[in-house]
């Protein structure tokens, strides 16, 4: 079982940046591929971007390419996600999961652990 919580989220204009944070609990998170979703108000969940259990992979989605950095240090159970040049359509609630994986192919992942979101507002 892995509990993951968000934070780092809140209001920023457009072009700032912000950096959200995931905590792990559980010893099996270095085993984990992790990823980033967003849920913007009337709209489904989107896919963010994901990360392999070493790193070795990331898979981008193309609306955050260039503008967004995933990264993880498994020695604190920490997922990060690095969001600069914000645009307002960036806003949503932002969720980690985790994948019970170690492939290197990240897309397209089942996830299994979801945390309960921090919101991301971007004003313009």
């Amino acid at each position: 079982q892995v509990q993951l919580v968000e934070s780092g989220g809140g209001l920023v204009q457009a072009g700032g940046s912000l950096r959200l944070s995931c905590a792990a609990s559980g010893r099996t998170f270095s085993t984990y591929a992790l990823g980033w979703f967003r849920q913007a108000p009337g709209k489904e969940r989107e896919f963010v971007v994901a990360i392999s259990w070493n790193s070795y992979s990331t898979y981008y989605a193309d609306s955050v390419k260039g503008r967004f950095t995933i990264s993880r240090d498994n020695a604190k159970n920490t997922v990060y996600l690095q969001m600069n040049s914000l645009k307002p359509e960036d806003t949503a609630v932002y969720y980690c999961a985790a994948a019970r994986t170690r492939a290197q192919v990240v897309r397209g992942l089942r996830y299994d652990y979801w945390g309960q979101g921090t919101q991301v507002t971007i004003s313009s």
